[in-house]
């Protein structure tokens, strides 16, 4: 069987990749936008296609030869994003049908069509219709789903993060709006079986665990935690005041936090038993091993992928050639022993998150603070892993653009700045190099940076130090 995923490099798509990997009776394709966005894949165990849904010569390409395509695209990032998500669904729709394809898979929102549906959930059900438009040329099976639970999932993120920092909780009266949610690992369940499924024609597939509201779902999070919290409904919390609440209090920045506060008023509970007739041999686990499996696979170093992995904006830049045309670099170099490098290298890469930034770690929580005021992604979101790093990990206010194991570390920055940064850790030889790497966007860049040079000077001078000084403590 000849397999097509997109998505491949977001939250689910990664993990249905991985998954899709260990099934020797089938031929896996990619279709990314970058291939850059891709972590380390074994040389030959799939075909990448490089290119945009919007491009009807790269989809062609990408459909040549396919059984089943997976449909896992989402436009939220851009302003339009609903006619967006519609146009890419019907040109996808169409290749598939030209290339001959018998069957689409998509993952779709859980709801229903009323007067307080959000433009985010209509835009999902929208992007379904349009994919099953022609139910006698190509079968579909819609999966749809409410709010996913795991680790790295931005409601599972959400809540744990409310529920650890706040021991009183004021929300809005939305808290009692139903939903069902459903833990990761029957998402994929779902999503691989269908590939094996010999149904006909369009299935809509509703899937969930128990119903539950918001309220219940907070409660039963802090019992796993082992934590009492107070939980407080407010009418006059509006959707912006309370996205501001989750921008600041959680992870996930504010554009991210309005999209599901805004769903928050839609009532999301499974529409038909479609799950059970055709997927009979998958029973979701309850909300509460759900949570306690994300827990335990945080704790343990094990997340496999984070709602902030894709980072479509990231790729669109060249990182090399800007980097070339950055005009202030803050440069320091310190002399190594090349018997310690590998210890350095193992200690740049485990900086942010828990760890910190092994130098004046206040101004550094400052920046993201005030990033999360302007809306920005702040250091709250931390690492996947405290352990280990890939291309494409979030680190703070950061993206792992680039890493070779045991010389370079490179670090996009994604905080609000009038311009773009790099910083950079590279090893040559017996020289430790560090680099902040800054392309202005007018003179309000410029001010910026000189407004910081003074603090720049002590941050990143104490930074390289510290990191020398710990590969020596640990060698």
């Amino acid at each position: 069987m000849k397999v097509l995923l997109t998505g491949a490099t977001g939250y689910i798509g990664r993990r249905l990749k991985q998954e899709l990997l260990k099934d020797a009776n089938i031929s896996l394709r990619v279709f990314v936008r970058n291939k850059q966005a891709l972590d380390h894949i074994p040389k030959g165990s799939l075909e990448i296609v490089e290119g945009s849904s919007f491009d009807t010569l790269k989809l062609d390409e990408a459909m040549k030869d396919i059984d089943v395509a997976y449909y896992l695209i989402h436009s939220l990032t851009s302003e339009n994003y609903a006619k967006l998500d519609h146009q890419s669904a019907q040109n996808f729709r169409d290749a598939a049908i030209k290339a001959g394809v018998k069957k689409i898979i998509y993952l779709g929102g859980l709801g229903v069509v009323d007067e307080n549906i959000s433009k985010h959930l209509l835009s999902r059900i929208e992007t379904g219709e349009a994919l099953s438009l022609y139910k006698d040329k190509i079968d579909v099976i819609w999966f749809r789903a409410g709010v996913i639970i795991g680790s790295g999932s931005a409601s599972f993120e959400i809540i744990r993060n409310l529920i650890q920092k706040l021991p009183v909780l004021i929300t809005p009266k939305w808290v009692r709006v139903r939903a069902q949610p459903i833990g990761i690992d029957d998402i994929i369940s779902y999503l691989s079986a269908a590939k094996e499924h010999s149904i006909s024609g369009t299935h809509i597939v509703d899937i969930g665990s128990e119903i539950l509201s918001y309220g219940e779902m907070m409660r039963q999070c802090a019992e796993v935690m082992g934590l009492k919290r107070l939980i407080i409904p407010v009418p006059f919390l509006s959707i912006g005041l309370s996205s501001y609440w989750l921008n600041i209090f959680t992870p996930v920045p504010f554009q991210v936090a309005r999209s599901l506060i805004d769903g928050l008023k839609s009532e999301v509970v499974i529409q038909n038993d479609n799950a059970k007739k055709l997927f009979a041999n998958i029973t979701p686990i309850s909300f509460k091993k759900s949570v306690e499996k994300a827990l335990f696979e945080a704790e343990q170093n094990q997340v496999i992928s984070r709602w902030s992995d894709s980072g479509a904006d990231v790729w669109k830049i060249d990182h090399k050639d800007s980097i070339a045309e950055a005009v202030f670099i803050d440069e320091q170099i310190i002399q190594i022993k090349e018997s310690e490098a590998q210890a350095v290298f193992d200690v740049f890469c485990s900086i942010g998150g828990e760890n910190g930034w092994f130098a004046y770690d206040l101004l550094w929580e400052i920046r993201g603070f005030i990033d999360k005021l302007f809306g920005g992604v702040g250091l709250s979101r931390g690492r996947r892993s405290q352990t280990t790093l890939r291309k494409g990990d979030s680190l703070d206010f950061w993206k792992v653009v680039d890493i070779v194991e045991g010389k370079r570390l490179l670090l996009f920055a994604q905080m609000k700045l009038p311009g773009k940064a790099w910083l950079e850790f590279r090893i040559d030889k017996d020289k430790l190099i560090q680099r902040a790497y800054f392309l202005p966007s007018g003179v309000l860049g410029r001010l910026y940076w000189f407004s910081l040079l003074v603090l720049h000077y002590f941050v990143f001078r104490d930074m390289i130090n510290s990191i020398y000084k710990k590969a020596k403590e640990h060698k």
